[in-house]
């Protein structure tokens, strides 16, 4: 059994930042990539930005510069530092790990408006 625990969404105006946490918890032997994602109503589910255990790091193209991934490989835990916010980035963000299994958070909500 895993759980991830995510945090750290709210409602910011256009160009704040906000930064994502999420810690992963249970029967975990290792980690081979944690990430994030995010779903508008009636979309599909789309690829923020992921990262490997060695580090390695993809972002999708509508966050590059934006937003910047990490991890805390002790911790188990993966942050997403999001700068420079737009109304489009608008969405509930979850949390993703494989290990290799993968698993989801519950979801955060993070609104972007004035």
């Amino acid at each position: 059994q895993v759980q991830l625990v995510e945090s750290g969404g709210g409602l910011v105006q256009p160009g704040g930042s906000l930064r994502l946490s999420c810690a992963a918890s249970g029967n975990i032997f290792r980690i081979y990539a944690m990430g994030w994602y995010r779903q508008t109503p009636g979309k599909r589910r789309e690829l923020v930005a992921t990262i490997t255990s060695g580090g390695s790091t993809n972002y999708a193209d509508s966050v590059k510069g934006r937003f910047t991934i990490s991890e805390d490989n002790a911790k188990n835990t993966v942050f997403l530092q999001m700068n420079s916010l737009k109304p489009e980035d608008t969405a509930v963000y979850y949390c993703n790990v494989q290990i290799p299994l993968t698993y989801w958070g519950q979801g955060t909500q993070v609104t972007v408006s004035s």
